[in-house]
């Protein structure tokens, strides 16, 4: 569906500046989009490269480990079922840990393991729908992807978003907990 949208605004476009005769223009536009575009992305990439080596020193040197111990109780409460299945605490650690350093796309892949071992078959759990809430809300103490992008883009300061970031996770997550226990199937 995207596909046929973007192919539409492209042809839109070309054909509005071919009309207007402002086809030098339109291309132009163009070609000053592809070129920051790649200057974003390569910002990006600078950041997620840097702080998933950070996550990466981080579990070799064990402490990933030792913040999977310290938030135990607390992945223990939030996902009950998850208590028998040490993989899935693991995986939910990990995923967490990425979250609160802002590594959306790190986080992916330990979310998704720990899906599947909170899964049952065809039936989202309460523990899954909880893991999907806060995933997709997650609580940011250092949103790396958000602060390299400004960086990228030229900020002076890119962490000076810190406490708006860290006001706004909160209250996201906050509010996602409590959608999730308020549409909770009753009865379970």
């Amino acid at each position: 569906m995207m596909d046929w949208i973007w192919t539409g605004l492209v042809a839109a476009s070309i054909l509005f500046g071919a009309l207007n005769g402002r086809l030098a223009e339109v291309s132009a536009g163009a070609l000053e989009g592809a070129e920051t575009a790649v200057k974003t992305c390569l910002g990006l990439c600078a950041g997620l490269c840097l702080w998933s080596g950070i996550l990466k020193l981080l579990e070799a040197g064990g402490a990933s480990a030792a913040l999977g111990r310290l938030l135990r109780p607390l992945l223990t409460r939030l996902y009950p079922e998850a208590r028998m299945v040490p993989e899935a605490l693991a995986a939910l650690a990990e995923n967490m840990s990425a979250n609160l350093l802002g590594l959306g796309n790190a986080a992916t892949p330990a979310g998704i393991r720990a899906a599947r071992a909170l899964g049952r078959g065809e039936t989202a759990t309460d523990s899954l729908c909880r893991l999907v809430v806060l995933n997709s809300a997650s609580i940011q103490l250092i949103p790396a992807t958000v602060c390299a992008l400004r960086a990228s883009l030229g900020a002076g300061s890119p962490f000076d978003i810190l406490p708006a970031v860290w006001l706004s996770s909160l209250c996201s997550a906050g509010a996602g907990l409590l959608a999730e226990k308020l549409l909770r199937r009753p009865g379970r």
